[in-house]
């Protein structure tokens, strides 16, 4: 049996039990990590699954089941189980659910890679781990730290409206952290963000990241952190470093974006949204230098693919344009409930859990300034990057954030460096006193989304640049 083969025989045998609509994955996935502490490899960890996930569709119930064989009569018994726990369920009464149309293919699509990220060999990856929190320890850490993950998956994706789809997707990244402690207080500084920066891209991202060259420069950064003056408290104008307004596009933007959110499916576990889809195309959500956009056709961005796990294709769309809430990330089910004719954002994290509707790469396009000119054009201000600390309600809309490090900025000039910095606000008032925003984006990668019950961890990705927002509260009040 080919991976294709066991996917239609569950399929098919989804259809023969009852099921109007069916669809299965079949998942190779091989994984590798790798953390180093203080000059150590502390573990290693190289894992590899493979194995089959089927969804039924009755009336208006999902079934699903999930197996690890790929022989014909375990793929067929997946598909029969589906297909009943979907008859089960749809016993409550309910309007069938319809499917937003997607056009059938037979098609393969691979992510760009130079550098086999596995065909590395070990002694490398750990010399460069080694070397770079070695280097941290002698410049003053406490705890030095470095990690690198990877992850290599095939997908074969068949549906009984006559999908045939492979897909190879390998993704990577790493970064290192410094942490010291003092009397009373401990601070960490990161490169290129805390967990490190990660794409749909081979090692060549690694090397890129030049961590050996970064390691003595954050561990003094953060033995400096610990006699540096705290931040201020008090509204003043917040300039955000790139890889912190990329959190703050996931948790205040791709969260609340996420429709299935919006129709109360998430409530449970994950929390709602404060969107409400009688506003979509009018609200306000920012300023008109906010254009965010769900693209998950970005070269190497670790949100992207060439097809979701419905078969869907990678499209670009819109979701804030010029301030106002014009898309979604959505699937064929919750779209079609919507009265929209876009899917394309549903996937799992793994053969045996149930695809939903998760962020791809949701980020804000460039601006016309960089960070020079912002801060130049600052008066009295804040400085803040990289996330040490997030909270948010469930809704996506109240929220409270920490840096690793901030900087006074006074007469248009950095100064001193700041510790503990914290920023809180409300979303759309948040982001519609954004005035300033460069045009030096990097697409961050984010490879610990989590969501769902079971819970399922997403890759997303975030194209950020740093931008300025006006009298917002910052620091701590005594």
């Amino acid at each position: 049996m080919t991976e294709f083969d066991a996917a239609t025989a569950a399929v098919q045998a989804a259809l023969d039990a009852g099921a109007r609509y069916a669809d299965a994955r079949v998942m190779h996935r091989r994984y590798e990590s790798m953390t180093a502490r203080n000059g150590d490899v502390e573990e290693l960890t190289q894992d590899e699954s493979i194995g089959l996930g089927v969804r039924a569709l009755v009336g208006a119930s999902w079934g699903f089941y999930a197996v690890p064989d790929l022989s014909d009569a375990a793929a067929r018994d997946a598909g029969r189980r589906a297909a009943r726990t979907a008859m089960a369920s749809a016993r409550v009464p309910g309007p069938p659910v319809d499917l937003v149309p997607v056009e059938a293919v037979t098609a393969s699509w691979a992510s760009g890679c130079q550098i086999d990220p596995l065909g590395v060999p070990l002694s490398d990856k750990g010399d460069l781990l080694v070397g770079a929190t070695r280097t941290m320890a002698e410049h003053g850490a406490d705890l030095a730290e470095g990690l690198y993950q990877i992850w290599d998956t095939a997908k074969w994706f068949v549906s009984s409206e006559g999908h045939r789809i492979d897909q190879r997707i390998r993704e990577c990244g790493g970064g290192i952290s410094a942490t010291s402690i003092g009397d009373g207080e401990t601070q960490r500084r990161s490169w290129p963000s805390y967990r490190g920066q990660y794409g749909t891209t081979g090692w060549e991202l690694v090397e890129s990241l030049d961590l050996a060259a970064h390691a003595a420069q954050i561990a003094e950064e953060s033995r400096a952190l610990l006699t540096a003056p705290p931040c201020p408290a008090g509204e003043t104008d917040l300039i955000l470093g790139g890889e912190q307004l990329a959190l703050q596009i996931h948790e205040s933007v791709g969260h609340a974006i996420e429709l299935d959110r919006i129709l109360g499916w998430e409530a449970a576990f994950a929390g709602t949204s404060w969107l409400d889809l009688a506003q979509l195309g009018s609200l306000r959500y920012g300023s008109e230098l906010m254009n965010i956009t769900i693209d998950p056709t970005i070269p190497g961005a670790l949100g992207s693919f060439g097809f979701d796990d419905e078969g869907s294709p990678a499209v670009k769309r819109d979701a804030v344009r010029d301030g106002r809430w014009v898309g979604v990330l959505a699937g064929r089910d919750s779209a079609a409930i919507a009265s929209l004719d876009y899917g394309g954002s549903v996937r799992a994290d793994g053969w045996a859990r149930l695809p939903m509707v998760r962020m791809t790469n949701v980020g804000l396009e460039p601006g016309p300034h960089t960070l020079d000119e912002i801060i130049e054009a600052t008066d009295d201000g804040v400085l803040m990057d990289l996330n040490r600390s997030w909270s948010i309600d469930d809704k996506r809309l109240n929220f409270q954030f920490g840096c690793e490090v901030g900087w006074e900025i006074k007469k248009g000039r950095r100064g001193r460096m700041l510790r503990n910095p914290t920023y809180t606000g409300i979303g759309p008032l948040f982001w519609r006193s954004m005035d300033m925003l460069s045009s030096e984006t990097v697409s961050w990668g984010t490879p610990n989304c989590g969501k769902g019950q079971p819970g399922q961890t997403g890759h997303t990705g975030h194209p950020a640049a740093p931008a300025r927002f006006r009298n917002v509260r910052v620091g701590v009040s005594a």
